[in-house]
């Protein structure tokens, strides 16, 4: 392929096109040379033989013939012993003990050669062997484990003589590279309707109607559905994104690092049209995982991932932040999550991409004197208690996380799907008050937020508070067991379960 990516590109004009040309090689004299030597599908390992053309090396050919023709070689010199000696009845035969042998019968004695030295005597022959007939044993015996070894001798030239042209072979390897990926890069541009995006250096990330590179190519039925996004320091630094599972938060988030990073190596972004200033470096903390070998749970890699965000993460780095503190109890995930948006919007001054369902948090850009926090969801349009995803993303918040709307998606039984709905309902009642609490305080308070006692538990009821206060001290073991029993027919209600 190199003489013809020569050819094509002797007309490039642009500079990056030009350095990969003028530094490429044809390389013909090693490509000459692999073509003569080289088999074109040669086995896997080069200690098993079959690498070496025929018709390269005059003793590698005589050993093939050998091994493969023996046994026509072996009448062929048999016919020329008899016409040699005039002995009609002699042969060449081969046995395990003795090798290969002449054999000649008593009656063809006298015809015997001197050069003939005798190796058996038998009843009715004599058995002999020659210098000719010991090379040839030789080579026959020998044959397969030579070629082997001549093949591998002969590559290893080879391979030598090519090493000699190592640096010059990888150099241009790499220019090659690059011109693939320019290629690449222009053709998927050119296919896709990509725009050139126009790079600043006021730091802001601005692009219209954006669009996942990879996503948009995978749907089949579906439209993708394009998005803004106005990151600026003094604006909007921090975009806190709510909305339901499935709703494409994370699609969007992932769309503008990658956009951005496509932008800063030189690339057409698919965009209608983008102005991006260069970052220092991209940091992300999204999806699931954990370190069994360690002993890390996912939550603790989720927070390992987190901090080293924060403590390396500068005014003009990217974060993507997406369900931070998800995998604790709401209350400490919720905290924690507030506490990273606060640390960042006083401390990093980075541009943030914080996706999370604590709607909660958004009474966060409401008390942001700063001005630089901004909510933002996903539209979602509710249809007799179902939701269609609209993929786009709006200003403002979302008030609730439809995560019961997405389980149905999935295909929940609908027992399953009454019975959280209830559920649900109790928790909303007994945590609204909570939650009202927990931000109220965190507005007023940087330090830890403390809670009542009693909102510690989402779970509260009334059969905690018959534990609470009974007096095990004075019970009698009657007492206890009625007692027992009681509390269990109790939370067999609670939990729905029938006596």
């Amino acid at each position: 392929m190199l003489p013809y990516i020569i050819n094509t590109m002797r007309n490039v004009k642009t500079d990056i096109l030009l350095a990969c040309r003028d530094g490429l090689n044809n390389y013909d004299e090693i490509v000459d040379l692999i073509d003569r030597a080289i088999v074109d599908n040669p086995g896997n390992s080069i200690h098993d033989g079959g690498i070496i053309k025929v018709g390269y090396d005059v003793e590698l050919d005589d050993y093939r013939r050998i091994s493969q023709d023996s046994k026509s070689m072996l009448q062929e010199m048999e016919e020329s012993e008899r016409n040699k000696t005039g002995i009609r009845s002699l042969k060449i035969g081969y046995n395990k003990v003795f090798g290969y042998y002449i054999e000649v019968r008593h009656s063809g004695a006298d015809k015997v050669p001197a050069h003939y030295v005798r190796k058996q005597t038998l009843a009715g022959a004599e058995r002999y062997i020659t210098e000719q007939l010991k090379e040839f044993e030789t080579k026959i015996l020998g044959a397969q484990e030579k070629i082997i070894s001549i093949e591998y001798n002969i590559f290893v030239e080879i391979r030598n003589h090519i090493k000699e042209h190592l640096t010059q072979i990888q150099d241009t390897a790499r220019r090659i590279a690059l011109i693939d990926v320019t290629a690449s890069l222009a053709e998927a541009a050119a296919t896709y309707n990509y725009v050139r995006p126009e790079i600043r250096t006021n730091g802001g990330i601005e692009i219209k109607d954006g669009r996942h590179p990879l996503v948009e190519r995978m749907l089949t039925s579906d439209l993708f559905v394009p998005n803004d996004t106005n990151l600026k320091h003094k604006t909007c630094e921090i975009m806190v994104i709510t909305g339901p599972n499935m709703a494409g938060k994370s699609t969007y988030m992932r769309q503008v690092a990658m956009l951005t990073l496509m932008a800063q190596i030189g690339s057409f972004v698919p965009a209608r049209e983008a102005s991006i200033s260069p970052v220092d470096r991209i940091f992300t903390r999204i999806g699931a995982s954990d370190d069994l070998v360690s002993g890390q749970s996912t939550f603790m890699v989720e927070m390992n991932e987190v901090a080293q965000i924060l403590k390396y993460a500068t005014p003009n780095s990217l974060i993507i932040l997406d369900e931070v503190g998800r995998g604790t109890s709401t209350f400490d995930g919720m905290s924690i999550a507030r506490a990273v948006i606060e640390y960042i919007n006083k401390k990093v001054h980075a541009k943030t991409l914080f996706a999370t369902h604590y709607h909660e948090l958004t009474d966060l850009a409401d008390n942001d004197k700063s001005g630089k926090i901004k909510n933002f969801c996903v539209a979602v349009k509710e249809r007799d208690n179902e939701v269609v995803f609209l993929r786009r993303i709006k200003s403002g918040g979302a008030d609730k996380s439809y995560g019961i709307q997405v389980a149905k998606l999935a295909g929940l039984p609908k027992s399953v799907m009454r019975r959280a709905e209830t559920i649900l309902k109790e928790l909303e009642a007994q945590g609204s008050a909570s939650s009202t609490k927990l931000a109220a305080a965190a507005q007023n308070n940087d330090a830890a937020v403390q809670m009542p006692q009693q909102s510690q538990s989402l779970f509260h009821s009334q059969l905690a508070e018959q534990i609470a206060n009974i007096d095990v001290t004075t019970l009698t073991p009657i007492e206890a067991l009625n007692t027992l029993y009681k509390l269990q027919n109790q939370a067999r209600k609670e939990i729905g379960i029938s006596e």
